[in-house]
């Protein structure tokens, strides 16, 4: 049923596949090898075309500095710090409180509340642009880091509390019959029974959610405007010039972008990958 290991193929095969593995990684990399090394070129590359060649000059620690020095790059950064930090605390918390709910409780509108959260992942996020812009120029949080995270919470705790909601459920339900036997309130086992082992599963949706937030542009672009509340996905094309494309310069911020969510995966990849497969095996 399911595909035997490599080791275990036909000897042609397995060299087959020690070909084809490096080719196929170099593939999937060489956007991001083009977009390094236009990072390091000079502007004299850029404007004579030289855009697939190797760099005339290597400008690294030039094009670099100059993105912190010379733009506002650093308050971009600071801004999606501001934006996606607060969204990951806000829709893992509610998710873990209305996951415990949906997962433990069963009363009457259980899987009607639970449809309403399921729901909600496929509505087309295009539809809602007009709709979502006039409420938060209603509530008076247009362009401002505050109403990006509220329109980010509200949106990803229906795909969190999924996420939460099978994760509880997939826990030893004796353990939650043993506390209350012992007398412990709900409150306490939320806190102290369920919380706990929550903990692999809380890892992994963070790791998710804040990619997802850190890599938003549609939304950075609808409700935001300007340095002042601008994440870095929205921001980086201003890196540009007024008359001229500073392509090595925007390309030097994008990988300065993508650094903190890497960074991310790489620091909770134990978690991450715990928190993905746990219940997979017995």
């Amino acid at each position: 049923m399911f595909p035997a290991p490599i080791e275990r193929r036909a000897l042609p095969l397995q060299w087959i596949y020690k070909v084809a593995l490096p080719i196929a990684l170099l593939l999937w990399l060489l956007p991001l090898i083009a977009v390094f090394l236009t990072s390091i070129r000079s502007a004299g590359d850029i404007t004579a075309g030289n855009y697939w060649g190797w760099p005339t000059s290597i400008n690294l620690i030039a094009n670099y500095t100059s993105i912190f020095e010379n733009t506002p790059l650093g308050k971009y950064l600071f801004n999606s710090f501001r934006v996606a930090i607060p969204t990951v605390i806000g829709a893992v918390a509610l998710s873990c409180m209305t996951g415990f709910a949906l997962a433990i409780y069963q009363f009457r509108s259980n899987l009607l509340i639970f449809f309403m959260f399921i729901a909600g992942n496929f509505v087309p996020f295009q539809i809602l642009m007009v709709p979502v812009r006039d409420l938060t120029l209603q509530l008076g949080v247009y362009n401002t880091a505050t109403g990006l995270a509220m329109f980010h919470i509200a949106f990803q705790t229906g795909f969190c509390t999924l996420f939460m909601r099978n994760f509880i459920r997939a826990l030893p339900r004796e353990l939650i019959e043993a506390a209350r036997v012992e007398g412990v309130s709900e409150i306490r086992i939320f806190w102290f029974v369920v919380l706990p082992l929550m903990k692999p599963a809380i890892a992994a949706l963070s790791v998710l959610i804040f990619t997802f937030i850190w890599n938003d542009y549609f939304w950075a672009t609808v409700l935001t405007q300007g340095v002042d509340s601008q994440p870095i996905t929205a921001g980086l094309y201003s890196l540009n010039g007024q008359w001229i494309a500073a392509w090595h310069l925007v390309s030097a911020g994008s990988i300065v972008a993508a650094i903190p969510p890497v960074a991310m995966f790489f620091l909770m990849q134990k978690h991450f990958i715990a928190g993905l497969t746990l219940g997979a095996v017995k």
